[in-house]
């Protein structure tokens, strides 16, 4: 394989670029895997069994064939992850039956191979937090902060109900809290205007 260039990306975990360096494909296909598991919030199972032909460009979607509750899925993938994906296969390459990311012998991954690889990706750049599951925690944590609703976090994560999905929005309260008052309308109308609220409002007597 030839020697990569990573481009700069924003730091988010293990999502971190290598820059002005050479890398190996190893390497590359490692940052890659990054993205893709904070741009999806796939299961590891799900990931490992994916194909080439299974990214469809055309349409900007993934079609998984291997999910925990054994049915279909088709997710919309980002612009950002569209461009890297394409960019990733001009130097993958393969057939359309193979493996989207192969292991070092161009082989379906196992389990525990690929969580051996991300971990010492990971702590080689000083990333404490290795576990794969908790890219599909962060997808999760980030879409809810960012005010996407919990029926498309759902189908995107691929949970029969919203039972998991409503212990997220449990989970992160703390934090949706801390930005209440930065995203909250009313906030925003009293802070635009330098408005008190207590000299807001004035009431008539009858």
């Amino acid at each position: 394989m030839p020697k990569l260039t990573m481009q700069p990306m924003t730091k988010e975990l293990s999502l971190q670029a290598v820059f002005n360096k050479q890398c190996s494909f190893t390497e590359y296909r490692n940052w890659v895997l990054v993205n893709y598991l904070l741009a999806t919030g796939n299961r590891l199972g799900t990931v490992i069994n994916l194909r080439i032909k299974d990214i469809n460009f055309h349409d900007g979607v993934v079609i998984l064939t291997k999910t925990k509750n054994r049915q279909q899925q088709i997710i919309p993938l980002s612009q950002t992850l569209v461009k890297i994906l394409q960019e990733y296969l001009q130097y993958r390459q393969g057939e359309p039956e193979d493996f989207l990311f192969c292991n070092q012998f161009g082989k379906q991954f196992a389990k525990d191979g690929l969580k051996c690889t991300m971990k010492k990706y990971n702590y080689s750049r000083d990333v404490e937090k290795t576990s794969l599951h908790l890219f599909r925690h962060t997808f999760a944590k980030k879409w809810i902060m960012s005010g996407g609703d919990i029926f498309r976090l759902q189908k995107l994560l691929g949970h029969s109900s919203l039972d998991v999905v409503k212990e997220y929005v449990s989970i992160f309260g703390a934090d949706l809290k801390e930005q209440f008052d930065h995203f909250n309308p009313l906030e925003n109308v009293y802070r635009s205007q330098n408005l008190e609220s207590k000299t807001a409002l004035s009431m008539k007597r009858k």
